[in-house]
């Protein structure tokens, strides 16, 4: 509970602080408020992992102060939207994609991702994900486009490619995550509030499959196709999300492609939108692999009706509140549009 706590408050020091300094300590706590969580298992592999994730942090928290710094020295502005020292813009940038995990940082997310237990993993996702997010939307008027949109399709590229041979499911939500934060970084420059659109319903939907797996204590493949004949209802749902995520039209994830795309038109980018869609395809690729798992395979030897005869505990409200929003939130499209 303490660790949670830290963690809320880090968060939330972040995303409400004016002052690099207040930011950077935000950060800080963050880090150290979830280190215990990815080690709790005492495993040599979630050591390994929270070794990782602090030497990362450490780095990344340290290029954000340097950052700052380089940026307060020459203007003496400590305003976090003061950001206009080009040298402090880029190495902002590279510090920023080191703790989100943006190709060429990305090394460390799958890694640290699968030492963690799910309900960590899903932390690591989603919350911490957040005060970075708010540092670029704070920053978004004085970054580099060209650097973010590189970082951005290298990310999409990388985070389909090595998604498609993982047999882990945790890794494989790792580099979804990657190739989602791809999508993120390439619009933050034209329209910041898109990102912070992208971000809240890829926090969604990543919790309700990570909720889900949680659930069905699915952590390869290999278990995820015997959840079926356990929970055939919490698998078709899980298939549905799982489509979400990889963007299929009828359901909430196609919400922030279809805007980001739109606005890269916009923006004269259009090849640069076509690059990314089509590198999207490679995320649906593995998405469609986890959710055949999910629901189509029976492995051999399983019993071949629906009920077993043991009995699964009640599926968590959350999974239901998650999993139904991240399937049907495209019919409100134009209101969220006009909130964005």
């Amino acid at each position: 509970l303490v660790f949670i706590t830290s963690l809320l408050l880090g968060t939330t020091i972040t995303i409400s602080s004016n002052h690099w300094i207040m930011a950077w300590a935000g950060l800080e706590i963050n880090t150290l408020a979830v280190l215990p969580l990815i080690s709790k298992s005492h495993h040599p592999r979630a050591i390994e992992a929270a070794t990782k994730y602090f030497l990362v942090q450490a780095a990344a928290s340290a290029l954000v102060l340097f950052s700052s710094m380089t940026n307060a020295w020459h203007t003496g502005q400590w305003d976090i939207t003061q950001m206009t020292h080009p040298t402090s813009c880029l190495i902002l940038t590279s510090a920023i994609a080191m703790k989100l995990g943006l190709v060429p940082f990305h090394f460390w997310f799958p890694e640290v991702l699968q030492g963690s237990p799910l309900t960590t993993g899903l932390i690591l996702s989603t919350v911490m994900k957040l005060p970075p997010m708010s540092l670029l939307f704070m920053t978004s008027s004085s970054l580099n486009p060209t650097l973010l949109t590189t970082m951005a399709i290298l990310s999409a590229a990388l985070g389909g490619w090595m998604g498609l041979n993982q047999t882990q499911t945790r890794k494989i939500l790792a580099f979804s995550s990657i190739s989602h934060l791809g999508w993120m970084a390439i619009i933050i420059v034209y329209n910041p509030k898109l990102t912070l659109l992208n971000f809240y319903l890829y926090a969604l939907m990543t919790a309700a499959v990570f909720l889900t797996l949680n659930s069905i204590k699915a952590l390869k493949l290999s278990t995820l196709m015997t959840a079926w004949t356990k929970t055939p209802a919490l698998s078709t749902m899980l298939l549905l999300t799982l489509l979400s995520l990889a963007g299929l039209p009828p359901l909430t994830g196609f919400l922030p492609k279809w805007f980001i795309i739109q606005e890269l038109t916009k923006q004269d980018m259009a090849p640069t939108a076509t690059i990314i869609s089509l590198l999207s395809l490679l995320g649906l690729f593995f998405y469609l692999r986890l959710a055949y798992c999910a629901t189509i395979t029976l492995p051999p030897h399983t019993i071949n009706h629906m009920k077993q005869w043991r009995t699964n505990k009640p599926t968590n409200i959350l999974i239901a509140i998650t999993t139904s929003l991240s399937i049907t939130l495209l019919p409100i499209a134009p209101m969220i549009l006009t909130i964005v």
